[in-house]
């Protein structure tokens, strides 16, 4: 990803969590997301990045219509050789066309080549719709469970983890 990219990144972001998590947190905060504040934050991250968070987007017809991300695993202890896929977006409008489906392999290839042995990802546990995208790509919710909390709502996620193999 490049910093050209971060304006219709932050769009597909903000819209997908406006389509993805409308009912399992306030309307309140999706509605108060920011498209500009979002790339801001997105350009900031790229410029003082050191180069462990990989940023992929995927492209159709020349239009960016989807975005993933992974590097260290950010929470605490995990064991060696993990790694965490930290989002993938896809437009909505653009959903169901595998855009997803690829951003998340291109994930899993990258981290397999780089020695990752176990990706790791959060998802909210109400996300029944990201819950079965994961699992039917091999991931499996570990039993490891993190309160969260927007404006606040309690938002719970569940982590999965899936095995990568070379």
């Amino acid at each position: 990803m490049a910093l050209v990219d971060c304006d219709r990144v932050a769009e597909i972001r903000v819209r997908g969590w406006r389509s993805a998590y409308r009912g399992l947190m306030p309307q309140s905060y999706l509605d108060a997301m920011s498209v500009p504040k979002d790339a801001e934050r997105s350009r900031a991250r790229l410029l003082q990045g050191d180069g462990s968070v990989v940023n992929i987007v995927a492209e159709r017809d020349g239009e960016i219509v989807g975005w993933a991300c992974h590097g260290p695993y950010r929470d605490g202890e995990v064991p060696a050789g993990g790694v965490e896929l930290y989002a993938i977006y896809v437009d909505p409008a653009r959903q169901g066309t595998g855009a997803g489906r690829a951003l998340l392999d291109e994930s899993l290839r990258r981290c397999t080549a780089a020695g990752h042995t176990r990706m790791y990802l959060w998802v909210l546990q109400g996300n029944t719709h990201a819950r079965h995208f994961y699992e039917r790509a091999g991931f499996r919710a570990d039993g490891t469970e993190e309160p969260f909390e927007v404006d606040g709502a309690e938002v719970p996620e569940v982590r999965y983890a899936r095995d990568l193999t070379v």
